[in-house]
């Protein structure tokens, strides 16, 4: 087969939508997977909305998830950077062809002139078509004009979905497509051809909301005379209640994962079987995708967004990990929080015992927040646990640590089992009032890994904090 040339072409007016980067996904895997070549463009036509804010989030995230292109922005290459701002001429040019053969024409009619008929259209409750008022007039380009693609009035336009199948359109449902403005911008369906021919792309895999565009584009394909490339059209990401992923569904801005606490692997792996599968198998590294993706596997009915699944799939993810790996990924997230940790043993501690029950790294520093800032005592665990009857079990623990001259777990966890068996109690009846006083709550790691944890000195200092407090 002929080596792939596959894009990504996002319009630079907002943030990386976890949909887009989907789309971006399973074209870099097919790319990657059968020797191609993935391209990255950006569409930024569209100038008051357009922001290099926004390029640069698309480009953080990609290389966020760890998509590198081999074309576009930031890389160079015989074709330069791909910003369809700067290829305007290439447009014109390809436009000006067409009026010349006649496939195209130049429109005059004003807006005044069109909301008046798409008015009677309206009120005749039918689509509005442009009519070809301009067909057939001389070109004139001293007029302010558009130029519009002729379209066949009969007949249709069909293709083979790699992921839908046939897909047919009739002509008489179309209307002749303004493809250049006046200012000499080019309208999607023209600007995306132009794009995809000269830099010969030979598949374009994107959203399916872009499935009543295709037929317009292969009529420009072939207007222009140029091959029509392969098309992949993904079903939407819907959220829980079966509408298109929005921000009342949770975040849709890729780097918000980031933020939250995700691996990029995670969401990766989370993303890429949102809509393709390989048997039952959920947890995949990179370089398996690349192995295994295909256009077959991928399904044509759209998939549900859910957090829970997602957090799961990093959680796996984050277990998989060693303590070192572990301890450096979650540092940025302390840093973020104004907690004063460091790439240390202690770090390291904490997350060893913290990785089976945290899903991010925020739900890490949430549970370790004990660990390096004063506690905040739950009001109702105070009350139940910091009690007189509580204070003799402190008072013991608390001189047992202070002989203590390092903290290791056979001796912590034989010091508690003595306090408990001296006073006739089971072992929870000791470590909760512990527990309760070293972190301000009742849920955290073993009581022996906290004291473990928190060294001799904050450990005595909190207990004696505890005792004052019971008085």
């Amino acid at each position: 087969m002929t080596a792939p040339r596959v894009r990504f072409a996002p319009s630079p007016t907002g943030y990386l939508h976890i949909g887009g980067a989907r789309t971006a996904l399973f074209n870099w895997l097919y790319a990657r997977r059968h020797g191609g070549t993935f391209v990255l463009r950006i569409e930024d036509t569209d100038r008051e909305r357009s922001t290099q804010v926004a390029v640069e989030a698309i480009l953080e995230g990609m290389r966020w998830l760890g998509l590198d292109w081999d074309e576009g922005p930031g890389v160079g290459g015989p074709h330069g950077p791909y910003f369809q701002t700067e290829r305007l001429d290439v447009y014109r040019a390809h436009a000006d062809r067409l009026v010349r053969e006649g496939k195209a024409y130049a429109c005059y009619c004003g807006k005044e002139e069109l909301d008046v008929l798409r008015k009677q259209a309206e009120g005749e409750k039918r689509q509005f078509r442009y009519p070809g008022t301009c067909r057939g007039k001389p070109y004139d380009p001293s007029r302010r004009h558009v130029i519009r693609l002729v379209v066949p009035e009969t007949g249709a336009t069909s293709f083979d979905d790699l992921v839908k199948g046939t897909i047919s359109t009739p002509h008489d449902t179309l209307q002749d497509e303004v493809i250049l403005r006046g200012d000499g911008m080019p309208l999607y369906n023209f600007g995306a051809v132009v794009d995809d021919v000269t830099m010969e792309i030979n598949l374009v895999a994107r959203g399916d909301d872009h499935v009543n565009n295709t037929a317009r584009q292969i009529l420009i394909y072939q207007a222009l005379g140029y091959p029509v490339p392969a098309f992949a059209h993904l079903p939407m990401i819907l959220g829980a209640d079966r509408t298109r992923l929005s921000k009342r569904h949770g975040a849709t801005n890729l780097m918000s994962y980031r933020d939250m606490g995700f691996m990029p692997q995670a969401l990766v792996n989370y993303l890429v079987r949102l809509g393709w599968s390989h048997g039952d198998q959920e947890i995949f590294t990179l370089q398996e995708l690349v192995e295994l993706f295909d256009w077959k596997q991928v399904g044509a009915t759209a998939g549900v967004f859910n957090p829970d699944k997602l957090l799961w799939v990093n959680h796996q993810w984050l277990r998989a990990l060693s303590d070192d790996e572990l301890a450096a990924r979650a540092l940025p997230h302390f840093t973020a929080a104004g907690l004063p940790a460091a790439d240390d043993q202690k770090l390291r501690l904490i997350v060893r015992q913290l990785r089976e029950r945290a899903k991010s790294f925020v739900e890490i520093v949430q549970q370790a927040r004990c660990y390096y800032a004063p506690i905040q005592l739950d009001e109702k665990a105070r009350s139940k646990h910091l009690t007189a009857e509580a204070r003799p079990l402190l008072k013991a623990v608390r001189d047992g640590v202070a002989g203590m001259e390092a903290m290791e777990l056979p001796a912590l966890e034989r010091l508690f089992a003595e306090v408990a068996a001296a006073a006739g109690l089971g072992l929870g009846k000791v470590a909760q009032p512990a527990r309760v006083a070293l972190t301000g709550g009742t849920a955290s790691p073993g009581i022996h890994d906290v004291v473990q944890i928190l060294g001799k000195a904050e450990t005595l200092a909190r207990l004696d904090a505890a005792l004052a407090l019971i008085g």
